[in-house]
């Protein structure tokens, strides 16, 4: 292991020095005082939607998965203890159907379709803590205690229902929002207008849930928080709904057409409604109906744009009438198309998201997704820009960047070299230049930058601020050239040590915030800087601490002996036959 010379040594033992007289004792009791906090351990509850098992997975099931996933990863980092909650819708007249079309019992059906989503998340890396199915006794026992508490304050009735029906949308719908359109036949069809399924007219005596009530409650609750819904514009999309009367709402089928769900506590002859059925899941997963206060109080819904409604009027109505707390926040995102056309079977570009996730890697397919995603507006997936993106930010940039500075010829010993603060000292000055100083001061902030966006899931603005800072970091090598620099100059020598410890601790940066993204690439990453388990949380992290007159932990430590290709090129000719939507 080679040694840095004397009169860094010595300015290294100084900083040491100085460290404790720089701290003041009013920061001392505020880290005091941090601590106690952090050791309290916050709470923290996402979930995803509860996917419908009436097909098999989508690209769109999986973006909300790695959304909820992403979010749970990073509050984990910060140190809370998170609650992530995903799983499978399983009753209703659409599941009924499609396993009567499949000649399968409904509880075999929606088994084996449920099993493919959790296939599929194992496969790309969703570390949910809980994987719930409405057809389990525990989300029964919790809808049939969760009716109860609205039927006994009266806020459910026996009624009349008279009006349109989407068995597609599983859906009831006003006058105003139906139109019409031609089937693939030519003929005449009432649709949805903002899904485009059919659907028909009922009339059936069943239980109603008095919505009409709570209009003025929810619009209450969304004026008092503006955040409610996220982002903006789809909280002022319900404020617009709300500015109209809300009917009641039918919440059950008869039976005899419906027999695949919960019935009704007390009637035999009807099935509860599939969306009160399935909302409820939010509350079974947190304990519901005795022990769910705690993770209750933190909980945030990650849904699409398509069951925005459900989720922003029916269930804060549910949850006002059962005198239960509303969500923290609702966080929508929208829909990715194919090509710029819908994603549909008819069309046959259905992306498969498991063989995505094997063409492009679970981590690349990960990046992708969060990189590109708006949540404001739809967004465009083709290979091609899969392959563009990863190529150039995982292969070329994050990991070029790795190769260069961990390489044998730049870093013989395979260590964490010294800093040298008189050829980069603190203020301007050395051999650093006015750029290095702007890197510097970016990647310092990158952490409050990235924090702030993570929390409000605004992914792919975090991974385009730290894209960014990879490239100057990039540019502060290509800039030095320290493959150019004499080893045999004791002053070339240092300077060598200290631009490839300002980028190893540039990586560390990188590495610890992308974790929540791409955490087998952050680990390999890590792994490969030396950086422990433990040494990779967000309340850990100290960029550059010789720069500030701290020790570093880092200086003189060992590289990791994994030298592989952090993330490999793809070509774009090897996929042109893969087939990879399904028929």
């Amino acid at each position: 292991m080679r040694v840095c010379s004397l009169f860094a040594s010595r300015s290294c033992h100084i900083f040491r020095s100085l460290q404790n007289t720089l701290v003041s004792s009013s920061t001392r009791i505020a880290a005091v005082r941090c601590s106690v906090t952090c050791n309290e351990k916050s709470v923290y509850y996402v979930t995803t939607p509860i996917f419908y098992v009436n097909a098999s997975p989508h690209l769109g099931h999986l973006y909300s998965a790695v959304i909820a996933d992403c979010s749970h990863r990073y509050k984990q980092l910060q140190g809370f203890n998170s609650k992530f909650a995903t799983g499978t819708d399983e009753h209703g007249l659409k599941v009924q159907q499609a396993a009567e079309a499949a000649g399968k019992q409904p509880l075999t059906f929606c088994t084996e379709v449920s099993e493919r989503f959790e296939h599929l998340f194992r496969s790309c890396s969703i570390s949910h803590t809980d994987y719930i199915r409405t057809t389990e006794l525990r989300h029964r026992q919790a809808v049939e205690h969760f009716w109860s508490v609205l039927w006994n304050k009266r806020l459910i009735y026996k009624g009349s229902y008279e009006g349109w029906y989407s068995t597609q949308d599983e859906s009831f719908l006003t006058p105003s929002q139906v139109g019409d359109a031609l089937d693939s036949s030519g003929n005449e069809i009432k649709v949805s207008l903002e899904s485009g399924h059919k659907v028909e007219w009922m009339k059936e005596e069943n239980y109603m849930f008095r919505l009409s009530a709570f209009r003025s409650q929810l619009l209450d609750w969304l004026r008092g928080n503006p955040k409610a819904i996220q982002p903006e514009r789809f909280q002022q999309a319900v404020l617009q709904w709300l500015q109209e009367d809300l009917p009641d709402l039918s919440v059950s089928r008869q039976r005899s057409r419906l027999q695949w769900g919960i019935q009704v506590p007390g009637d035999a002859n009807q099935t509860i409604y599939v969306w009160l059925d399935a909302l409820v899941n939010y509350l079974s997963v947190a304990g519901y109906p005795d022990h769910h206060d705690r993770w209750w109080s933190v909980a945030h819904h990650i849904i699409g744009k398509d069951i925005l409604k459900f989720h922003a009027i029916y269930w804060p109505a549910f949850l006002l009438g059962a005198g239960l707390r509303l969500p923290q926040a609702i966080h929508v995102h929208s829909h990715w198309t194919v090509r710029g056309k819908k994603m549909s079977k008819s069309l046959g570009n259905v992306i498969d998201p498991l063989e995505h996730s094997r063409m492009f890697t679970t981590d690349g397919l990960r990046y992708f997704l969060l990189r590109q995603g708006v949540p404001e507006s739809d967004c465009d997936y083709t290979e091609e820009k899969v392959i563009k993106l990863l190529n150039a930010e995982l292969a070329d940039s994050l990991g070029g960047l790795l190769n260069r500075c961990t390489a044998a010829a730049l870093n013989p010993a395979q260590v964490y070299p010294c800093f040298c603060p008189q050829a980069f000292p603190r203020d301007q000055g050395g051999r650093a230049a006015a750029e290095d100083y702007r890197m510097l001061e970016a990647v310092r902030n990158l952490p409050f930058v990235v924090e702030r966006h993570y929390e409000s899931m605004h992914f792919y603005k975090a991974l385009e601020a730290i894209s960014a800072c990879v490239r100057q970091t990039n540019g502060f090598v290509q800039r030095h050239a320290p493959w150019k620099l004499d080893r045999t100059d004791g002053k070339d020598l240092r300077w060598l040590d200290t631009i490839i410890h300002v980028s190893l601790e540039c990586m560390r940066v990188y590495g610890t915030l992308l974790q929540p993204v791409v955490p087998e690439i952050s680990d390999k990453l890590l792994t490969r800087l030396g950086v422990r388990p433990d040494e990779r949380s967000f309340e850990t992290l100290d960029f550059l601490p010789h720069l500030w007159q701290r020790d570093s932990p880092f200086e003189g430590r060992a590289l990791g002996t994994d030298t592989g290709v952090l993330f490999s090129r793809l070509e774009s000719q090897k996929f042109k036959n893969k087939k990879s939507y399904f028929k």
